[in-house]
This record gives structure tokens, C-alpha cells and sequence, in this order.
């Protein structure tokens, strides 16, 4: 268990000394004010009643812009610190095990954001400023968010492994199921239940359910209930899950969503993560398009630039090797011979290659060339190359395509249930102090 951090009390202690008491009644220091103090320990950090107010009003314009009716103060409250609570808990694991992000990462983030919004980086400034939004505040936001992000997916990619078996079931299922590959938005609301949990305290947390859905039932906006009983990070949004294939929910899921229609709502279903009550927003067809891309078979050879040939010494190499082929020599023998790329061996062959598999030096040459023919040496930052390009096709990569949707179905499917875990054992382990029912 982690040592508490006191330096709130301390504070308190020193405003309470006789010695403050008797000097502010002699006049001799101004009244204190009201001191920030503190709503919550987590681990060796605290948070503060001003942190909590800040993040209670950013959640307030959020769901007023959105329409939603507010939960009681209470309700809200207690769902906002717990986020602030989940979202220190991971960046104080970050931190111990050396994550960071650059301040020019920030910086490519922040232009892009402003770029997607369609403005100028001074004119995102403004709106910024004009929202009453600090940037050096907002800039801090992102560096965290892009924190968690990465501790995430570093987290994923320990855990979350999709192989070729998986996506080959993964498509006969696809073929075969009634089910069908359409994608799906839905509202969500997920009561946790953790493993460390008796039978008591899982009938309340069904209890709690049972509740949310008499709720929904009566008419309330799921909005509205999903920001009241909602353990999901999302609640304070709505509960939304944009559009997803119905593949990515896993079969249980799938097998729930797919009668219903828009406005439905489903019965409470549990999982390992505890248990979920879905409403479907909305319903398309996910399209599959036929993709054709022009491919080509090329061969290199090249000389690069090191410590040991000079750029000079390498064009001089590559043009001798050049007048060499413009007499007839074999190029399949010169590559073998005097080619400094993996593809040496192999006469200089590099099979296939789609748009982008080369650098744009390389394609661009490559590009301008009829089978056959072979380039002049051009430069990259590899080195001389000389090109020839033996044959062109149309190739009908939707297979691939498909491949790599199914994979990414998986991977996403398995990400969840992943992430859900590793969030709730970070907060099983950390010591967490909240202060709320004692906040004056």
C-alpha cells in the first residue's frame, strides 16, 4: 500500500495554529480565504475540489450541447471524480514505466486537430480563446490523452495476438452466418462487475441494471440514464458506440443486435466485464468494395553510400555498371555480382510491388518505365539505383482487403475485453482514497 500524501492536512494545520487564530483577530494579517482541499488520494497524488469543479463544468457543457438532461449533483459528481480517478491512475503508470510524448508530437497533434477543424493554427488560437479555453491548458489535455493512448495500445500490443486461423474462421463464419457484416451505432450502458466481487455484491450491481433498464423502459433518454448508471468511460458522453461492424461485438453480441431494429432496446446481458444494456441507434450496410491496383515486377541493382564509398565513388560505380548493360551484358549477372541490396541473390528481383512499397524516388523512375526497359541510374537515400521493370499487371487485391478488415475486427474485439481488464486491475492496485461524502 502506497504512503498518503498529507500535504493537504499540513495546510489546514498551519491556517488552525492559535498563533493565525489570534493574529487575524488583532487585524495584523488579512482573513484566509477559502483554501482549495482535497476530494480524493490516489496513490501518492491528490485531487483537488477546484480539479473536480473544472472537469463537473466541462461534462455540464458537454451534455447540455448534446441535449442531455443532467443527472442529480450528486450522481454526477461521483462519476466525474471516478473518471479523473481512471485517468491518474494511468498516467501515474505511464510515468513508472517511462512513457512520454514530445513536445513536438504535441505540436504535429495540435495542427492537426486545427487542420481537421478547418483553420489556420492563430485562427484555432482564437477559438480557443473565444471558448474561454486556456492553450497551454488544452495543450496539456492532448499530451495526456495521447499518454493514455499509447499506454493502451502498448497494452494491447503485449496481450492481443490475431492469427491467420482466426481471420480464416473469422471469414467462413462471415459467409456462412445469418448475422450478416453490417455495421451498427448503438448506445451502451455497462454496469462492472470485477472478479474480486462476492455473490451479494454482483445482485446489487444486477440490481443497479435492473434499474437502468426500468428507466429506459419508462421513457427516460438513454442519454440521461446512461450518464446516471453508467460504469463505462463513455457514460458522460451518452454512452455512444459509433458505427461498428457487428463482427467487432463478437458473437454473443451479434447474435443479441441483429434482430433488432433502430430505437430497440436489448434485455440486460452479462459478461466477464460485468453487464450491458444496448439500444440500436442505427443500422447500414458495410460495403465491400472491389479493389484493383496496378502492380509491377521489377529487379534493381544498387550501390550505396557509406563510410567506405564516397557519393561520387557510388555514381562513378553505378554509371560503369550502366554502360555495362547499355552493351548487352546480362542484368540478372551484374546484380548478383555488384548489387549491395538483400535482393542480390535473387538477381536483383523484387517480385511484385503496389503502390507505396517503394520509396518515391524509386517508384517515380519506376513508374516511367515500359517492361523492358531499364532506367538510368537514379538517386534515393539508399543509394544509386538502376531500375528495370519486366512486366505490369491489374491485381484484385479485395481479398487482402477483406483479410485485413477481419483482423482488425479481431484485434478490436479482443482490445476491448483487454483494456477493460487492464483498467480495472490498475484500479484494484492502486490505493484510492475518495473524499467526497466528507467535502465541505
Amino acid at each position: 500500500m502506497h504512503k498518503r500524501n498529507y500535504v493537504g492536512i499540513v495546510i489546514l494545520f498551519i491556517l488552525l495554529t492559535p498563533f493565525h487564530i489570534a493574529a487575524q483577530e488583532m487585524g495584523s494579517i488579512p482573513p484566509a480565504k477559502a483554501i482549495d482541499h482535497i476530494v480524493a488520494i490516489v496513490n501518492e497524488d491528490v485531487i483537488t475540489r477546484q480539479e473536480l469543479d473544472e472537469a463537473i463544468k466541462m461534462s455540464i457543457d458537454r451534455l447540455q450541447l448534446q441535449g442531455i438532461q443532467l443527472p442529480d449533483q450528486h450522481t454526477l459528481e461521483t462519476q466525474v471524480l471516478e473518471s479523473i480517478v481512471t485517468k491518474r491512475i494511468q498516467l501515474q503508470h505511464a510515468k513508472e514505466v517511462g512513457l512520454s510524448v514530445s513536445e513536438s508530437e504535441v505540436d504535429e497533434t495540435v495542427h492537426r486537430i486545427a487542420e481537421e477543424n478547418k483553420l489556420t493554427l492563430q485562427e484555432f488560437f482564437t477559438a480557443l480563446e473565444k471558448d474561454g479555453i486556456n492553450f497551454n491548458k488544452f495543450r496539456g489535455e492532448i499530451r495526456e490523452e495521447m499518454i493514455m493512448a499509447r499506454l493502451k495500445e502498448r497494452e494491447i500490443k503485449n496481450q492481443v495476438n490475431v492469427t491467420e486461423g482466426e481471420i480464416d474462421n473469422f471469414l467462413r463464419t462471415q459467409e456462412t452466418s445469418a448475422i450478416g457484416n453490417d455495421e451498427y451505432r448503438l448506445a451502451h450502458i455497462l454496469i462492472l462487475v470485477s472478479e474480486n466481487m462476492n455473490t451479494d455484491q454482483i445482485e446489487l450491481r444486477k440490481q443497479r441494471a435492473d434499474m437502468a433498464l426500468a428507466k429506459l423502459k419508462t421513457g427516460v433518454e438513454f442519454a440521461q440514464v446512461a450518464s446516471e448508471f453508467s460504469d463505462a468511460a463513455d457514460a458522460s458522453k451518452g454512452g455512444i458506440i459509433d458505427w461498428r461492424p457487428i463482427t467487432q461485438m463478437g458473437p454473443k453480441f451479434a447474435e443479441l443486435l441483429s434482430p433488432l431494429q433502430p430505437g430497440d432496446l436489448t434485455p440486460i446481458v452479462q459478461s466477464p466485464s460485468g453487464f450491458h444494456i444496448f439500444k440500436l441507434l442505427g443500422r447500414r450496410a458495410q460495403e465491400v468494395p472491389t479493389v484493383i491496383i496496378d502492380q509491377t515486377h521489377a529487379r534493381h541493382l544498387l550501390i550505396k553510400i557509406n563510410e567506405l564509398t564516397s557519393e561520387n565513388d557510388a555514381k562513378l560505380k553505378i554509371n560503369q555498371l550502366k554502360e555495362r548493360l547499355n552493351k548487352g551484358e546480362n542484368f540478372e549477372e551484374i546484380a548478383r555480382l555488384y548489387s549491395e541490396d538483400t535482393s542480390a541473390a535473387s538477381g536483383g528481383d523484387l517480385g511484385w510491388l503496389s503502390p507505396g512499397d517503394t520509396v518515391p524516388a524509386f517508384e517515380q523512375t519506376m513508374n516511367t518505365l515500359l517492361p523492358g526497359q531499364i532506367s538510368e541510374p537514379v538517386q534515393s537515400q539508399f543509394g544509386w539505383h538502376i531500375i528495370q521493370v519486366l512486366e505490369r499487371r491489374s491485381q484484385d487485391i479485395s481479398l487482402n482487403r477483406r483479410r485485413q478488415s477481419a483482423r482488425q475486427a479481431i484485434r478490436t474485439r479482443k482490445a476491448d475485453v483487454v483494456i477493460q481488464e487492464w483498467l480495472r486491475q490498475l484500479r484494484d492496485q492502486a490505493y484510492v482514497e475518495l473524499r467526497l461524502d466528507t467535502d465541505q
